[in-house]
C-alpha cells in the first residue's frame, strides 16, 4: 500500500522536475527546462520523425539504425540518419560540449534508445499511472483514484496525431486509447455512488473517444440511477443499443441487458 503511493508520488515529482518533457497526446510538443520549444526550431521533418520513432519504441531494449531507417525512410541513407540524429541531439542539448556523449539519446554501437530515467513522456506516464491504479484497486482505493485521475489529466487527444497514417505509430496509439478508456470507466465506476454526475462526465468522455465502448454506457446508466434519474438511464441504454447495432450489428452484452431489467423494475 505504502509502496504504490510512493511510486505514484515519485512519478508525479518526475513529471514536474524532468528537464526534457514530451507531449505526444493531442499534439507533439517538447518542453526543455520548462520552456516550450517552437516547432520551427526542429528544422527538417526527418528530425521530428526520428525522435517520435524513439519515443514510440522507447520500451524496446535498443533500436538498430537500419531498422529505424527501414521504418521511417524507404529511400533513406546513412546521411539522412546522421543529420536527423544530430538535429535531435542539438534540440535536446543545445549547449552540450562537443565530443561529449549525448545525455538523452543513448548509443551502443549502431543501436539507439531514449534514456527514460531522464526524459519524461506523457504516454509513458499514462501507462505507469494506470498500472499503479490497477494494482492499487485491491488495497488502496484512494491511491487508485489519484492514479487514474493523473492518467486522465495527461490525455489531451490521439497519440501523435500528425503521424496518424504512419504504420509505426498505430500499435502505440491503439494501446493508449484502450488504456485510457479503461481508466475513464474504472474511475467512473469507483465514484458512481459518491459523485454520480462526475461519473456521467467521465463516461461521456470515454464515449467521445469510442462511441462503442459499452462499459461506459453501463456505468453511466448506474450513475443516472444513483442520481435518481431513471428516464435518462433508459435513454443511455437505448443510445448504446443504437450505436452497437449501427457499428457492429450486435446487441449489448448480457450484463448491460440485466442492468436494464433492474432499472425497468424500479417503481
Amino acid at each position: 500500500m505504502i509502496e504504490l503511493t510512493t511510486q505514484l508520488d515519485e512519478l508525479l515529482k518526475f513529471q514536474e522536475e524532468a528537464l526534457i518533457r514530451f507531449q505526444t497526446l493531442g499534439n507533439f510538443v517538447l518542453w526543455r527546462e520548462g520552456v516550450k520549444v517552437n516547432s520551427k526550431d526542429w528544422g527538417r521533418d526527418k528530425t521530428v520523425q526520428l525522435i517520435q520513432y524513439l519515443i514510440c519504441y522507447r520500451q524496446r531494449h535498443a533500436l538498430h539504425k537500419e531498422h529505424i531507417m527501414e521504418h521511417l525512410w524507404e529511400e533513406g541513407d546513412d546521411r539522412d540518419f546522421k543529420v536527423a540524429l544530430h538535429g535531435v541531439n542539438k534540440i535536446l542539448e543545445p549547449d552540450r560540449p562537443s565530443r561529449t556523449e549525448p545525455l538523452y539519446v543513448e548509443r551502443q554501437g549502431v543501436t539507439y534508445q531514449l534514456n527514460l530515467e531522464k526524459v519524461w513522456i506523457d504516454a509513458e506516464a499514462v501507462e505507469k499511472y494506470i498500472a499503479i491504479g490497477n494494482e492499487a484497486l485491491a488495497s488502496n482505493i484512494v491511491c487508485a483514484k489519484k492514479a487514474f485521475k493523473a492518467a486522465i489529466s495527461m490525455y489531451q487527444g490521439s497519440y501523435l496525431p500528425n503521424r496518424i497514417f504512419e504504420d509505426w505509430t498505430t500499435e502505440e496509439r491503439e494501446k493508449l486509447q484502450i488504456l485510457i478508456l479503461g481508466a475513464y470507466t474504472v474511475l467512473a465506476e469507483l465514484i458512481v455512488e459518491e459523485n454520480p454526475m462526475e461519473s456521467v462526465r467521465l463516461t461521456q468522455q470515454a464515449i467521445a473517444i469510442d462511441a462503442t465502448w459499452e462499459d461506459a454506457y453501463k456505468i453511466q446508466m448506474q450513475a443516472y440511477i444513483a442520481k435518481g434519474n431513471r428516464p435518462q438511464a433508459l435513454k443511455t441504454y437505448q443510445k448504446c443499443v443504437d450505436v452497437l447495432d449501427k457499428e457492429y450489428g450486435i446487441d449489448p452484452l448480457p450484463a448491460t441487458k440485466n442492468l436494464l431489467k433492474e432499472i425497468e423494475a424500479i417503481a
